[in-house]
């Protein structure tokens, strides 16, 4: 099978990009500085490197304990020894990686990159199952990494491969989740290769369920958040020294700033959470000329000992009165907070990210008031300088507190998550039934196939809000659990526009998740009849 041959059966696997540890989004995301997570890193090693017959290693631990930071290490350190097969990390609202859609064949993708022989595989398996992207993840996993594999002969080169996946419980679908783990467990029966898998995730119950389903013989845990808290208090100050040597540096501040006093009371209020030193430490940076204010608010309050969640949700709350700020009027100060809510809402619920610009359109609000609330909350969301690129959170742990009202106890930030849903759903359904119309692309040739209309002619029809409305506006519904009724937005825009959105779905090639869409449309349908 000739290379041009060999491209052409692998372009029918369609991968998620993002999902590689070294993908471009994630180049800025840190690394274990060296002397911290030293003994997990050594376990992790260990059994990657021997013989350990237990072919699944889970890690698992709280929200902000660092287990993307462990998987990134240990993804690069496998990756510059090229024993990496392939990584995976899931990202809730992350669009292609907030699902397991994309999951085994963007595996596969990175997989064949290992060897002549594998490629060759995993080519023969598409040619003989062409529509196997669209079958079930069984079916994927065997025909495209499970099999190729088998097949191998003594002459591969990399007797043992890692494949390292990180937040499986940001995976939509719980049956996915347990199937994957059932699926990774038959690695085990591999003889020409010894193909490890790391996995990290919060301790959920449908992934706990999970490894307890399979025999205690076919995977290794670890916990994370029950290592010696004296281990990682000595980490999380190691990396305030770090952080801090930067901020003085940049900021000109004295050599001996903030003072080992104050480092030490910033260790105990983390309470063993690597996701609040980190917030910490970019809330303090963000201050420029108000460093050192910015460092006493964080050191205010009780330094006790108290749940690790209640001092995220503390640092969280900090971070968003810091925002606000003061000199306002009343008035004022309400709009900013309603504004904020509602930015920083539809960020958090978001199906797949969206730059400030079509986050603007699909808010209908001028891009600037995005630019201005966004601007102060470097600390919790990933703001980059390409404005082409998207906003995202640092982590999911946000996403959690604002919509929580345990957690977050100030009704002038709290997100009612089924109204936000609702209130985004009515602004895709308004945004589309102003820019969907017959022949969206001026193709004029009702025939033409979608693969021979030229993407940028697509994306000058169809913007990047638009698509993500039509593709998500069904979801949106779906969890402002709304009761559909005739001549509601859904009926009347479904009246209108139904053939209008169908020709930008399949000018967009997403025509099944449309089919997916209308089946859960009637089955909501239905319950509201009922």
């Amino acid at each position: 099978m000739f290379f041009a041959e060999q491209q052409q059966y692998l372009s029918k696997l369609p991968h998620a990009p993002q999902a590689a540890f070294n993908s471009f989004d994630k180049q800025h995301d840190p690394l274990c500085l060296q002397n911290t997570r030293v003994d997990i890193l050594k376990e992790i090693r260990a059994w990657a490197d021997g013989q350990d017959e237990r072919s699944i290693f889970w890690l698992n631990g709280l929200a902000g304990t660092g287990k993307s930071t462990i998987a990134r290490t240990i993804a690069r350190e496998y990756h510059e020894q090229k024993r990496l097969g392939a990584s995976f990390f899931f990202s809730r609202g992350g669009g292609d990686v907030s699902h397991a859609g994309k999951f085994f064949t963007s595996i596969a993708l990175q997989l064949v990159d290992k060897s002549r022989p594998l490629k060759r595989h995993v080519c023969e398996a598409i040619a003989e199952h062409s529509d196997i992207a669209n079958q079930a993840l069984r079916d994927q996993w065997r025909q495209l990494i499970l099999q190729p594999l088998s097949k191998l002969d003594n002459s591969f080169s990399h007797p043992s491969l890692l494949i390292v996946v990180d937040a499986l419980d940001e995976c939509e679908g719980e049956n996915d989740i347990r199937i994957i783990l059932q699926l990774f467990a038959e690695a085990r029966s591999l003889s020409r290769v010894q193909l490890r898998v790391f996995m990290t995730s919060r301790p959920e119950v449908p992934i706990r369920y999970g490894f307890y389903q399979l025999p205690y013989s076919e995977h290794r845990d670890f916990v994370l958040h029950n290592i010696s808290i004296s281990v990682i208090n000595h980490d999380i100050a190691v990396f305030f020294d770090h952080q801090f040597k930067v901020i003085r540096q940049e900021r000109g501040l004295a050599a001996d700033w903030p003072g080992n006093e104050n480092i030490r009371v910033l260790v105990r209020k983390a309470a063993g959470l690597f996701i609040w030193a980190a917030t910490a430490c970019r809330f303090i940076n963000e201050g420029r000329r108000y460093t050192a204010r910015r460092l006493s608010l964080l050191l205010e309050g009780n330094t006790s000992l108290t749940k690790p969640e209640n001092q995220l949700s503390d640092i969280y709350l900090t971070v968003l009165k810091s925002s606000v700020g003061q000199g306002y009027e009343e008035k004022e100060r309400e709009e900013l907070c309603e504004t904020l809510r509602i930015t920083l809402g539809t960020i958090a619920i978001l199906f797949s990210p969206l730059p400030a610009l079509s986050l603007a359109r699909l808010l209908r609000m001028p891009k600037e008031d995005v630019d201005q609330t966004v601007d102060d909350l470097h600390s919790i969301l990933d703001i980059p300088e390409d404005q082409s690129r998207p906003i995202r959170l640092h982590h999911p742990s946000f996403r959690d507190f604002l919509v929580s009202k345990a957690r977050c106890n100030d009704p002038q930030f709290l997100v009612d998550e089924k109204k936000a849903h609702g209130i985004l759903a009515g602004f895709c359904l308004q945004l589309m039934s102003e820019k969907l119309k017959r022949d969206i692309c001026g193709l004029h040739s009702p025939g033409a196939l979608a693969r021979e209309v030229q993407q940028d002619r697509i994306e000058q029809f169809l913007t990047l809000e638009l698509q993500y409305a039509c593709l998500h506006w069904v979801q949106h519904v779906q969890k402002s659990e709304t009761r559909l009724k005739d001549d509601g937005q859904v009926h009347v825009f479904l009246q209108k526009h139904f053939l209008h959105w169908l020709e930008a779905l399949s000018l967009m090639r997403k025509t099944s998740g449309g089919i997916l869409a209308l089946i859960s449309l009637d089955s909501m349908d239905a319950v509201s009849r009922a």
